[in-house]
């Protein structure tokens, strides 16, 4: 049986979810080929769809990965160039994990031709489903944000010194979306003690952030990177902390509710 690319579901505010990394699915002849290590899903964005579960009740439409990045990036542009020009990046298809460890056993990585399949087959159904909710959005609103979620684990010395903030927020440097909505979800965040935070930091966003973004044409698009210790535990099997996360959540939920009202 083909296992669904994504999981979408339609909500009648000017808000979309987008949760491209969430996905844990491997098919079973990729899988065949990875290292141990890779099987650990380790850079998986684990449990956001349930740490996002709020959004679709206040009525947003959220959009959901199921296969995980090791299969595609889904956050990538697909011809691959890189978007932090000059810093260590993984890509489209990634060959090693965060940790610099191989995804792929000896003779088993993939060529050319498999990168141009799998961006067709996993790729790109998902941007058509999220460019198709955007124009339905639009269409009923004239505006609508964009918010990529994302979550990592709080220290990765391959891609930043000590830990990273609690929440980072990306609005490519302020092109993605208009100043006051990215100023409304800063003074949420500046609002409480709790997390630390940082906009246009060391995430400014990547490529769904800066692609859909187009504030002219009524489309604001934010990413917020979630420290994964904010929420569950960081080390394999990487459980779902309700303990934590029913702490963050209402800080998303203002977040949300607040970016909506400070639409143009």
């Amino acid at each position: 049986m083909q296992h669904e690319i994504f999981a979408l579901s339609r909500g009648s505010l000017p808000l979309l979810v987008s949760i491209p990394h969430a996905g844990t699915h491997i098919p079973p002849d990729l899988e065949a080929r990875l290292t141990p290590e890779a099987l650990e899903r380790a850079d998986v964005d684990w449990h956001l769809p349930q740490l996002y579960d709020f959004a679709a009740t206040m009525g947003a439409s959220v959009l959901a990965a199921t296969h995980a990045r090791h299969v595609v990036d889904l956050n990538r542009p697909p011809e691959d160039e890189s978007l932090y020009p000059g810093q260590d990046v993984t890509g489209l298809l990634p060959v090693d994990t965060f940790r610099k460890e191989p995804l792929y056993r000896p003779g088993e990585r993939p060529d050319g031709g498999e990168t141009a399949r799998r961006r067709e087959r996993y790729w790109r159904p998902y941007h058509d489903a999220l460019r198709g909710e955007l124009d339905r959005l639009l269409a009923l609103h004239g505006r609508v944000v964009l918010w990529d979620a994302h979550s990592i684990c709080s220290v990765l010395p391959r891609f930043f010194e000590g830990k990273l903030p609690d929440l980072s927020l990306g609005t490519a440097d302020g092109r993605a979306c208009a100043g006051p909505v990215q100023a409304a979800a800063e003074s949420v965040m500046a609002s409480q003690a709790a997390y630390t935070h940082v906009a246009n930091g060391r995430f400014k966003g990547g490529w769904i952030t800066r692609h859909y973004g187009a504030p002219d044409r009524g489309v604001h698009a934010l990413q917020l990177e979630v420290c994964q210790c904010t929420y569950m535990d960081e080390a394999a099997p990487f459980a779902y902390r309700p303990d934590l996360a029913s702490a963050l959540q209402p800080l998303l939920h203002r977040l949300l509710e607040a970016v909506v009202q400070a639409l143009p």
